[in-house]
């Protein structure tokens, strides 16, 4: 694989919970920057179902910190309201990361099939069928990989075993070609 090279879009992957109530404001709605909050959630949990956990990139001296997001609000969630949040990656790089989430409100039978994944079973990922739910949010964070000093670092020359780990998941997942 060409370390400069982009991927493709890989599957989504997700994971599901209530919106708690102090994640809601006065009008009862979710507090809008709660959103960035749930997709380093979805980020970590697709990284972690990948093998892999952002804890032990740290140890090996490698940050991955948020260098833009942005978000598209198209429905608020509201108190107790079943949420999905997906995500999946658009760019993986030795340099740079880019995630794409869907934010959705799901039923409780969306939430208890797939495969881990709330409402994405491997038919629904072959055929790129729609993820399942109303979509409230949609957005992307990019990422750059740095050094314990704050520096940039080539992610398959500060750590090529892990970086050949990654992109060797990556390659295997259904759903996508790198």
């Amino acid at each position: 694989m060409d370390s400069h090279k982009p991927v493709w879009a890989s599957r989504w992957y997700g994971t599901s919970f209530r919106v708690r109530y102090q994640e809601t404001d006065q009008m009862g709605v979710v507090y809008h920057a709660n959103y960035l909050t749930w997709f380093e959630s979805g980020r970590t949990e697709m990284f972690r179902r990948l093998g892999f956990a952002y804890r032990s990139l740290e140890g090996l001296g490698l940050l991955l910190p948020v260098t833009a997001a942005d978000l598209q609000f198209k429905s608020p969630a509201r108190y107790d309201d079943l949420i999905a949040v997906y995500a999946r990656l658009t760019t993986f790089s030795a340099l740079r990361v880019v995630y794409e989430y869907e934010i959705r409100r799901v039923s409780e039978a969306d939430a208890e099939a797939g495969d881990g994944v709330p409402g994405i079973t491997r038919a629904r990922m072959a055929d790129s069928q729609p993820l399942p739910g109303e979509l409230l949010v949609s957005g992307s964070t990019n990422h750059v990989w740095l050094n314990k000093e704050w520096k940039p670092v080539r992610m398959d020359r500060a750590q090529p075993e892990l970086f050949r780990a990654i992109t060797g998941a990556l390659k295997e997942e259904e759903g996508g070609a790198v």
